[in-house]
């Protein structure tokens, strides 16, 4: 289990790197998005290419930092319900829907993805806007989150397994997502009244 968890560790710092880095480009997409209103605005005039860049630019956020958010525990859940549940249901629900729900999905759209990608790459797929941008290398992007969210996950099952044996400290405990502290805060404001 030691060499899971050193692998794991592995995979944590790359995501987490990734994450910090790509996420500049949420900036980079507001900045061309403001800098092309401008240009509109000002001198009347546009370019499909800047206005597909910014979906571009969103994309890459979106698609390759959802591993880093997976890292963060900052997925979707239902925090309300989930934090009234006693910790081994908790972490029972965390293995079964790494197993059952997160890893089959990123592996049926890494297997559904790749057709999709090659195709567009054999016949160089451009924009069907006058001027737009070729649209493999954003149909990259699937394969390319998707993987690195499956290796994230399966990061996750390895840490979520070490938890529950006991072998290392549940890195999310001690974590209070917004909701949780609203919460908490709602809870402590009823018991004074």
């Amino acid at each position: 289990m030691q060499s899971l968890l050193t692998m794991s560790r592995g995979i944590d710092a790359f995501t987490r790197w990734t994450g910090k880095r790509l996420a500049w480009l949420i900036l980079v997409a507001v900045l061309v998005s403001a800098l092309n209103a401008i240009v509109r605005k000002v001198f009347d005039t546009s370019s499909n290419s800047w206005l597909e860049l910014q979906w571009v630019l969103f994309s890459v956020v979106f698609l390759l930092c959802s591993s880093w958010t997976l890292l963060d525990n900052e997925h979707i859940r239902i925090d309300i319900v989930n934090t009234m549940m006693p910790k081994p249901v908790r972490n029972s629900i965390e293995l079964i829907g790494a197993v059952v729900f997160l890893a089959p999905l990123c592996i049926i759209m890494i297997i559904t993805g790749g057709p999709f990608f090659m195709r567009s790459v054999e016949i160089n797929e451009q924009s069907g806007n006058a001027g737009g941008l070729p649209q493999w290398p954003a149909k990259s992007l699937i394969i390319i989150g998707f993987t690195m969210l499956l290796v994230q996950g399966i990061s996750e099952l390895i840490k979520r397994v070490a938890v529950m044996r006991g072998l290392i400290p549940d890195p999310h405990e001690s974590q209070v997502s917004a909701l949780e502290a609203e919460v908490e805060h709602l809870v402590e404001a009823i018991k004074k009244d």
